[in-house]
């Protein structure tokens, strides 16, 4: 399992924006635009995508590097309109085969704030034991706390 967090500013989302109208497209997908156009709170929602981007690269443990796009990470909402999670390119490729892997994701915002929270769970890396110990394992220096 693997958790990212990240927080927003709406007003530097949105200043990026108006000063780089190009960045709209680097930075979100055709469907993540066309959710937030005609919905009130407009750069609050684009804010709160482009914090669950960000929370999902640090849960895959990546960032933005050499290869990966922003566009990579898409926020898509399911029937039931929960925010859900779909990767694309180098982010796919990052989490594993494609049913492999699932995640949980959740965004809130109000006027001066976004935050999203992104739960990955990834199949274990090659190098990664199968049982990890927790602080509650008996033996644990933390088993008491």
């Amino acid at each position: 399992m693997a958790v990212g967090v990240d927080l927003v500013e709406v007003a530097r989302v949105r200043s990026l924006l108006e000063d780089n109208p190009a960045a709209e497209t680097e930075l979100f997908t055709t469907r993540e635009i066309r959710y937030c156009a005609d919905k009130r709170n407009r750069y609050a929602r684009l804010a709160a995508r482009f914090a669950a981007k960000e929370a999902a690269l640090k849960a895959l443990g990546t960032g933005v590097g050499p290869g990966m796009r922003w566009t990579d990470v898409e926020v898509v909402n399911d029937p039931l309109g929960r925010p859900r999670l779909r990767l694309h390119g180098t982010a796919a490729q990052a989490a594993g085969a494609p049913g492999s892997w699932s995640a949980e994701l959740s965004l809130t915002h109000t006027g001066d704030y976004a935050m999203a929270q992104a739960v990955l769970l990834l199949p274990p890396a090659a190098d990664e034991p199968a049982v990890r110990r927790t602080a509650t394992d008996e033996g644990s220096p933390c088993a008491s706390i």
